[in-house]
């Protein structure tokens, strides 16, 4: 289900790895999943983003492996709602690189919108997108937060991908909105 050209199958890396992480509104979806914030609703409001727009992003994802549904109780109902996957952890350099590069070269329309990736192992921001320019650890999920005045007044730990959060690809679910 491409959302656009096909590129998955170009030699050049980069044309490959835009082919799923090139769409604006995916690194957003991704930013949320990030946050800790994986539920449809959720999400939609958030972004808001319309449903069919939101519903092929979160697909493309989950076929790439990026993302994986997993199933939670809303009352009497089973939903799902979307969590990363230890591939879709690895775009977190990728995430972070986009953030810094904003900061450093883009004007924020004000204070609070400014966003830092913080290094939570010495508490510090950072000015790279997998190491910590502050103590030289690599960074994870595990051990990053984002820290977004418009969402808390402190870092925000973020998501890393459950134990079972690997998917085969006959285990992927048709996500209907």
């Amino acid at each position: 289900m491409p959302l656009r050209s096909d590129w998955s199958a170009r030699s050049c890396s980069l044309a490959r790895g835009l082919d799923v992480l090139g769409d604006p509104w995916g690194s957003l979806v991704l930013r949320e999943v990030f946050f800790g914030n994986g539920r449809y609703d959720a999400i939609k409001k958030r972004l808001e983003v319309a449903d069919n727009v939101l519903s092929k992003r979160l697909a493309s994802f989950v076929e790439a492996g990026i993302l994986a549904q997993r199933p939670y109780k809303d009352g009497n109902r089973t939903r799902q709602e979307y969590v990363l996957t230890p591939k879709g952890e690895d775009t977190l350099p990728v995430l972070n690189a986009i953030i810094i590069w904003a900061e450093k070269h883009m004007d924020a329309p004000d204070e609070v919108s400014h966003m830092r990736v913080i290094h939570t192992g010495c508490g510090k921001p950072t000015s790279s997108a997998d190491t910590c320019t502050q103590c030289g650890a690599r960074l994870t999920a595990a051990n990053t937060s984002w820290h977004s005045l418009k969402r808390s007044d402190g870092p925000v730990s973020l998501a890393v991908a459950p134990d079972n959060a690997h998917v085969a690809p006959e285990d992927v679910k048709e996500i209907r909105a």
